[in-house]
């Protein structure tokens, strides 16, 4: 597969330490979803990205520590993009929502994303400590960005939204709710498409008045 070249630029510009974090979580990765995150030794990461355990040590602490950095960037470059500044400009805010919930779902539903999510739940039932670290590097996150947009659009006009907080968690419970759960333990392959996420949105676009 040929790296792209935007991509190629960004690698070029990333100091030797931050070559080496991101050879590791590459190989991680690649080798979490390839045969599990247990079956996994990190003197196999270690052989894949080269370098050393001290350096692995030093960069992620443990493999948890490996496992919460994979899912962090991942969130960082694919889930948390929906909503900048550049993306949505000149857009209604029914266009951005019908944007935003359209691109969480086919982040959502790929095997990759599936992968990760069921290795995160594994490991949060074991480690309870762990599942809270997750919960604010992922979901706080994501719910703090729909949450200020909200808050915003209620004070401009644009909604009618008197409690941004609980319309959050109600618009990602609309968009990925069931399907996420669903797919996560092997009930269903399929989730909502196109025309049934906005048939979801509807009555949520109506009730709080999206312009």
């Amino acid at each position: 597969m040929v790296t792209p070249e935007s991509d190629l630029c960004q690698i070029d510009r990333l100091s030797p330490r931050e070559r080496r974090q991101s050879a590791i979580l590459d190989a991680a990765e690649s080798l979490f979803l390839e045969q599990g995150y247990e079956r996994t030794s990190l003197a196999e990461i270690v052989k894949r990205s080269g370098g050393s355990l001290a350096t692995l040590y030093e960069l992620f602490g443990n493999k948890q520590g490996l496992l919460r950095a994979i899912a962090t960037r991942w969130c960082d470059e694919a889930m948390l993009r929906s909503l900048d500044d550049d993306a949505v400009q000149g857009l209604s805010g029914v266009e951005i929502l019908r944007r935003y919930a359209h691109r969480q779902s086919e982040l959502m539903e790929s095997p990759h994303a599936v992968g990760l999510m069921r290795m995160l739940i594994s490991e949060s039932l074991r480690d309870h400590e762990f599942a809270m670290q997750i919960y604010l590097d992922l979901h706080v996150p994501a719910l703090e960005e729909l949450i200020e947009l909200f808050a915003e659009w209620a004070a401009t006009g644009r909604a009618e939204i008197d409690r941004p907080d609980a319309a959050a968690r109600l618009f990602f419970d609309i968009v990925v709710g069931d399907s996420m759960l669903n797919t996560l333990m092997g009930i269903e392959t399929e989730w909502l498409d196109s025309e049934q996420i906005d048939w979801r949105l509807q009555p949520f676009l109506s009730h709080f008045k999206i312009r």
